[in-house]
C-alpha cells in the first residue's frame, strides 16, 4: 500500500509485460534527449524520491515507449506536448492497449508539469 498526500493507493504490479526489444535503442535515445517537461518531472521523481516509488523513464511496453512507468502501481505516466493534439485517436488506442495489459494510464500536459512540478 502506498500513501500519497493521505490517500491510500493499492499496489498493482503487473508482471511479465511484453517488450518489443527492437525499441530498446530508441528508448535509450529518448532518455538521453528528453524534453524539458520530462526532465523536470524526472528530477522530482528519480531515485525513489517521490514517496519511495521507483519510476522508470522511457520504458518499452509491448510496441510502445511510455514516458514513465511505476511497476509497483502498474502505472504509466504520459506527459503530452502540443504534438498530441493531433494524435488523440492514436493516444486513445495506445491507452486501450496498455490498459488491456492491466496497466493504468495517467496523462498530463507538459504545461501542467512545467507550471506545477517545477514550482515544488
Amino acid at each position: 500500500m502506498t500513501i500519497i498526500n493521505g490517500i491510500r493507493i493499492k499496489d498493482r504490479p503487473v508482471h511479465n509485460l511484453p517488450v518489443n526489444k527492437e525499441l530498446q535503442g530508441y528508448a535509450c535515445k529518448n532518455r538521453k534527449a528528453g524534453n524539458l517537461a520530462e526532465i523536470v518531472f524526472w528530477l522530482q521523481v528519480h531515485g525513489k524520491s517521490f514517496h519511495g516509488l521507483d519510476f522508470d523513464r522511457q520504458k518499452v511496453v509491448e510496441n510502445f515507449i511510455v514516458d514513465f512507468y511505476v511497476k509497483r502501481l502498474g502505472l504509466v505516466v504520459e506527459i503530452d506536448g502540443g504534438s498530441h493534439n493531433e494524435k488523440m485517436d492514436y493516444d486513445a488506442r495506445r491507452d486501450a492497449c496498455l490498459e488491456e495489459l492491466g496497466l493504468r494510464v495517467f496523462r498530463t500536459t507538459d504545461y501542467d508539469v512545467l507550471q506545477h512540478v517545477a514550482s515544488c
